[in-house]
């Protein structure tokens, strides 16, 4: 499937605003496709659909994906049949897919229609698919044309029918994203019902799933939807409870009766009839435009958010999407020169990619009432923790608090705090209680300080650090909780660090460590006698350290060892799958060896001072020491160094140079590498899946020279890519980075200043930046420079055993 992008002025007429229009820039399929063009194997999974900055809404296209190792996470593939368009998705997931829910499917005829499978009136695509910020267009092999755009809540939809014949939108409430891979999370349909008015224009009603990624229970979303022209007809029908896309292996056929409302089954019953609708129009419509809108408290509350379409008029939705993303989020960060389309594009349609998720659902939690901000669809903390939450602390300050705001209120209703969340329930947890590490970069950095009540968070964070959760005994782990909070905690307290008895006891022992660090310095400020206590078990990771483990020549490395001592065999370069039950979660013992950015000095004096660290570190840029890929059924990573530019683990890896006195050009050099190799503005051109623009974020901060330190107010100092780029930090400050001897040979810091004043040091602090109108400039050479003379960044939770 080609695909086209379309640049909004082009498409709508350019919008009159003072701002520069950086919309023009932003790519929306850029990782949607895999590393084998028009597929999506191995890709990002980022929606392509119209949306605005963390949109309730994502309407877009849902498609069939026949490869067993991978799914439609987003709903889009490049190379699927579309199946339905549906109001929600999620952006950049791996595993099982979460949503593809409130559907419509425009079709042209019923002969060897099965409302109750939809394989039998799936269509292919022909032609281009096209999108830009605000709008998404597709045809069909049915002649049907369809174009999307979106508000906040609704989405509006344009079908252009063939000229003659029939005539059909076909409703099956039923319908959702399926799962081939990972069974464990398949969503199911429980009940719904859908009621239509007297004149068919309009119907409304709920859905009622359950299952996903997260395997949350039953949840309902309601609709309510409009047509501009009148169907001449509906036909209501239901059926047996059967997944939707292989019924007719149990013979389930629909039965079609008349009226004007139908219910699936006994509320509460989670096998009631699928349901649904077919709205006939006359033959003489080319033209069908209908809006749909989504709550998860009422029909009614839907019914009242059609009202931020007031009209079916699909240019001046697009616009409304096109001004805001361009007033709220890609006028956060300005580059000067844009001339590099390439690399212009890329940034652009990264930090566009930042804003996808999670939803912001304000007003909109069914089961409590909060004058806080609410967003949903984490999906994960643990993919978002390492860099993208640090990129709002930064340029979108109230953002940061609302998100902080959120997992402080889930934990005051619920009792923990999310690492991942869907549908209103948190689910899962893939390493520790990483929260806490967003609540603490927040914290360090004086996000929320007069209006978040950190006391809350602080005893949200200690909930985390003392109170171990029930076993969910999720199938992909049973020895410990995968929906919320410290699973292995039992292990933690009594040894300090997890053993072998839970699965992933390395990677959890490091991040353990890393969220009683995260913890300590909240309780500097909210419980100054518990410091001590949270920074010494934050050296957790110190006790599985293992000097006599050796591999590639190299002596030193986190092992899985158990509660008497004795070391389970293993092999550094090998994790066992890096799935659940394994050793370490995507990603080898070599990776998270490198993972403790609280206390470098310490990991810098284990691997036997700075001149055998900077030998180890290089070693995993060699090509060739990974031999296959780690996670999800080895569907994480590209290319074969040990270093893994497509997951978080490796995230800040190749910046630890910084750490190193008279390395930072290395960090450079590793950055370059990375980007050039495995960036690109084409569909493939990310390294892995977006993970909620977790990786996205990470080619921000690279693309601007700043890379952060997570729970530490330390940016590490690398190379900008553009010679001036102004950040907009709220409240009339602003962070200007500018470089003098850039091009694409010469990017080696010669020297810095910051604010005016020479820089030896291979970091900054948050207040350095934030202080007002902060600079950072660079002179740039083609040689590499050991100009970071000064302080070290620092290590806070140096600890000595």
């Amino acid at each position: 499937m080609k695909l086209t992008i379309l640049a909004s002025f082009a498409l709508a007429g350019h919008v009159a605003t003072a701002l520069p229009d950086f919309t023009q820039y932003v790519d929306n399929f850029i990782g949607t496709q895999g590393p084998v063009p028009d597929q999506s194997f191995n890709g990002g999974n980022v929606f392509p659909g119209p949306t605005l900055p963390f949109g309730a809404v994502k309407p877009g296209i849902d498609t069939t994906e026949f490869n067993s190792s991978t799914d439609a996470n987003a709903g889009y593939t490049p190379d699927g049949n579309v199946t339905a368009i549906t109001m929600l998705h999620e952006s950049g997931t791996g595993g099982a897919p979460k949503y593809g829910l409130v559907p419509q499917m425009p079709l042209t005829s019923l002969e060897g229609v099965n409302a109750l499978d939809n394989l039998t009136y799936m269509q292919p695509r022909i032609g281009n698919d096209t999108a830009s910020i605000g709008y998404y267009k597709t045809s069909l092999a049915n002649g049907v044309t369809a174009e999307l755009s979106a508000s906040q809540h609704a989405g509006l939809f344009k079908y252009t029918y063939p000229s003659e014949g029939e005539k059909y939108v076909l409703v099956d409430i039923s319908h959702h994203l399926p799962t081939q891979d990972e069974p464990a999370g398949a969503q199911s349909y429980s009940n719904g019902q859908i009621d239509v008015s007297q004149d068919f224009t309009m119907y409304t009603g709920f859905g009622i799933w359950r299952g996903g990624w997260n395997e949350g229970p039953d949840f309902t979303v309601y609709f309510c939807s409009m047509f501009d022209t009148a169907p001449a007809d509906v036909r209501l029908f239901y059926g047996p409870n059967t997944d939707p896309y292989w019924p007719n292996a149990t013979g389930a056929t629909p039965t079609f009766i008349d009226g004007q409302s139908i219910a699936g089954g006994t509320p509460g019953w989670q096998y009631a009839d699928r349901i649904g609708a077919i709205f006939e129009f006359p033959n003489d419509t080319t033209t069908i435009n209908t809006k749909t809108a989504v709550s998860w408290i009422s029909t009614d509350k839907a019914c009242a958010f059609l009202s931020e379409i007031p009209l079916y008029d699909m240019n001046a939705t697009m616009n409304t999407a096109v001004s805001t993303w361009n007033t709220d989020v890609l006028n956060l960060i300005q580059i000067a020169d844009t001339s590099n389309l390439t690399r212009t594009k890329m940034f652009y349609s990264a930090l566009y990619r930042t804003h996808l998720l999670p939803s912001n659902r304000t007003g909109e939690q069914p089961y409590w009432t909060s004058t806080a901000d609410y967003y949903d669809d984490f999906y994960t903390i643990w993919d978002t923790f390492r860099c993208l939450n640090s990129l709002y602390n930064l340029i979108n300050p109230k953002l940061a608090e609302g998100i902080v705001s959120t997992l402080i209120d889930i934990y005051k209703h619920e009792g923990f705090m999310p690492d991942g969340r869907s549908s209103n329930y948190n689910g899962r947890v893939q390493g520790g209680s990483n929260a806490d590490n967003v609540l603490a970069d927040a914290y360090v950095k004086g996000i929320g300080k007069d209006s978040i009540n950190w006391t809350e968070g602080y005893a949200a964070m200690l909930k985390d650090a003392e109170v171990v959760p029930y076993n969910n005994f999720d199938l992909e782990d049973y020895t410990q909780s995968t929906k919320e909070g410290r699973g292995a905690l039992l292990d933690w307290l009594a040894y300090g660090y997890v053993t072998p008895d839970y699965g992933r006891s390395i990677s959890k022992t490091v991040e353990y460590s890393l969220n009683d660090f995260a913890v300590s310095q909240v309780a500097k400020g909210e419980a100054p006698q518990d410091v001590n206590k949270y920074l010494n078990r934050s050296a957790g990771w110190q006790r599985i350290w293992r000097q006599n483990v050796t591999s590639l020549g190299y002596s030193g490395f986190l092992a899985p060892v158990y509660g008497n001592g004795s070391v389970q065999a293993h092999d550094p370069l090998s994790c066992g799958g890096c799935e659940w039950s394994s050793i370490t979660y995507e990603g080898l013992p070599w990776e998270y060896s490198w993972t403790v950015p609280f206390d470098m000095a310490t990991l810098i004096g284990f691997m036997g001072g700075p001149n055998s660290t900077e030998s180890r570190l290089d070693a995993m840029f060699k090509p060739g020491l990974r031999t296959g890929a780690v996670g999800s059924g080895g569907n994480n990573g590209q290319g074969t160094t040990l270093f893994n530019p497509g997951n978080e683990p490796s995230f800040a890896t190749p910046f630890l140079y910084n750490y190193l006195q008279g390395r930072q050009y290395k960090s450079v050099l590793r950055g370059r590498e990375t980007v050039n190799n495995y960036y690109t503005a084409e569909p493939g051109g990310l390294p892995g899946n977006s993970d909620a623009g977790a990786i996205d974020s990470w080619l921000v901060w690279n693309l601007m020279g700043l890379y952060p330190v997570v729970t530490q107010p330390v940016y590490l100092l690398l190379s900008p890519w553009f010679d001036d780029i102004t950040m907009n930090l709220g409240d009339g400050k602003s962070l200007r980075i500018t470089a003098d001897g850039l091009s694409e040979t010469s990017y080696y810091v010669q020297s810095v200043v910051v604010n005016g004043q020479p820089w030896n040091q291979s970091w900054v602090s948050h207040d350095d930046i934030t202080a007002g109108n902060s600079t950072i400039h660079f002179v740039l050479g083609e040689q590499p420079q050991s100009w970071d003379t000064g302080t070290l960044p620092p290590s806070p939770g140096h600890v000595t055993l």
